[in-house]
């Protein structure tokens, strides 16, 4: 049996461009003369691609070279340089102490450090600080550079919203997306529930990004987020470490962009306005007022104002200041007609057309999935026919995409009668104002 010192070597580089730049090969190789010129025997090689120097303790390549650490099938570790091991000071201390007593060694060969003597243990914790320091100067520049690039309208990571796509560098508005989150806000203020709203959308054959299901939670998540209504915030949270949670900034370090709207700022604030009343716990809700100006009527130090007696007026329980409720309501009456006799016809004509527009878009959606689930379902057939998919791997792929274009078969026709009275909508409306004014001056 061989005497040879029984020696693994260590290969990690952060990035894919590392991996095709700082060649691993190259560094095996150096560690290979290294070795040989020790007349050691190399008995394996670990590899890291890819992988951060943040947190390597726990990456499988690690265990497995602790693992044969442990069981003295090596007896010393060879590196390219010491930013290659690891770049926290805490786990290159960790693996320089499990060496220790292992009675193993850690060669540096960009540092000549040789961890069994102490001037080398000295030099290792030194220059591991010195690496940990890097680190830290990279993340506060990163860090730094981030509210700059916030405010120049760049992307800082991640996707963009649903509903958006980062398209040379600005954010847009992705054509595809932008009526189903439309359709959401107009949703959830009819049913003013977030699983309902997320029930009909995936009844309707629509799907998040992902080609999953919407939830309430990405419902709200997507409600509240101000991009919609053409605010987009940056730099608003940060992390806490590896794997632990993201919390938010304080709001003097948000950065607010303006961004393409999808919805009006009215409708986004009706939506945000229901959820915070939801967030907090709700009283019973006491028999409805038989006034319909009740809660509405605000007095002078804005306190809604109902009526409390058979006195029959308006009382601000605060100031005590009250209205008649037929004064109110003559008063209602002549506002309301005022408005109407302003109103041109135009109004109500523009606003419906644009809402038949909306629709048409998302028709037009609906029917290019449904033709692109259709040819996924079609393609996957000869895979089945030809033995390429197994029954259980066929059924787990097929039958998600044929419920899909069951809901888009059914969501499609009601569209396309919601389009067809929008254009009889439109057709009528000029009337219908023209007569609501003539009632209104003569009634």
């Amino acid at each position: 049996m061989s005497n040879k010192k029984r020696v693994g070597i260590w290969i990690r580089v952060s990035t894919d461009m590392q991996v095709k730049d700082d060649s691993p090969e190259h560094h095996i190789q150096r560690a290979k003369y290294y070795i040989q010129s020790r007349d050691w025997e190399v008995v394996e090689i670990y590899r890291l691609d890819a992988v951060s120097g943040k947190a390597v303790m726990n990456h499988p390549e690690a265990q497995r070279m602790l693992k044969d650490l442990r069981e003295g099938r090596i007896s010393g570790l060879v590196f390219s340089k010491l930013a290659r091991l690891a770049r926290s000071t805490k786990e290159l201390l960790e693996f320089a102490e499990i060496f220790r007593k292992a009675g193993a060694d850690l060669v540096s060969l960009a540092e000549q450090i040789d961890t069994s003597t102490p001037a080398g243990r000295l030099f290792f914790t030194i220059v591991a600080a010195m690496a940990e320091w890097e680190r830290e100067e990279i993340s506060s520049r990163v860090a730094a550079s981030v509210p700059i690039r916030a405010r120049m309208g760049k992307p800082l990571g991640g996707q963009a919203s649903y509903g958006y796509k980062w398209q040379d560098k600005p954010l847009v508005i992705d054509e595809k997306e932008a009526p189903v989150r439309k359709l959401m806000y107009e949703i959830f203020l009819d049913c003013q529930r977030k699983k309902t709203t997320a029930r009909r959308l995936n009844q309707l054959g629509y799907r998040t990004r992902n080609g999953s299901f919407f939830s309430d939670t990405t419902v709200e998540r997507l409600i509240r987020d101000t991009s919609a209504k053409g605010l987009r915030i940056a730099n608003h949270t940060k992390s806490l470490g590896d794997g632990k949670q993201w919390i938010s900034k304080s709001k003097e370090d948000w950065i607010i962009i303006p961004c393409p709207a999808i919805i009006d700022e009215g409708l986004w604030e009706k939506c945000n306005y229901i959820l915070d009343k939801q967030a907090v716990n709700w009283k019973r809700k006491g028999r409805k007022s038989e006034y319909l100006l009740a809660g509405f009527v605000k007095c002078e130090c804005g306190t809604s104002m109902y009526v409390y007696s058979t006195a029959k007026k308006f009382t601000c329980k605060k100031c005590k200041n009250n209205f008649p409720v037929e004064n109110m309501d003559s008063f209602y009456l002549q506002v309301l007609k005022g408005y109407l006799n302003d109103l041109t016809p135009q109004i109500y004509i523009e606003e419906l057309q644009k809402q038949l527009s909306e629709k048409q878009t998302l028709l037009a959606i609906s029917l290019k999935k449904r033709t692109q689930l259709r040819k996924r379902m079609d393609d996957l057939i000869p895979l089945k026919l030809n033995g390429d998919l197994d029954s259980d791997h066929f059924a787990t792929i097929y039958k998600p995409l044929v419920a899909q274009v069951k809901q888009l078969d059914s969501s499609i026709p009601n569209l396309e009668q919601e389009i067809v009275n929008k254009i009889i909508e439109i057709k009528s409306s000029d009337t219908a104002v023209r007569k609501q004014r003539y009632y209104m001056k003569n009634g």
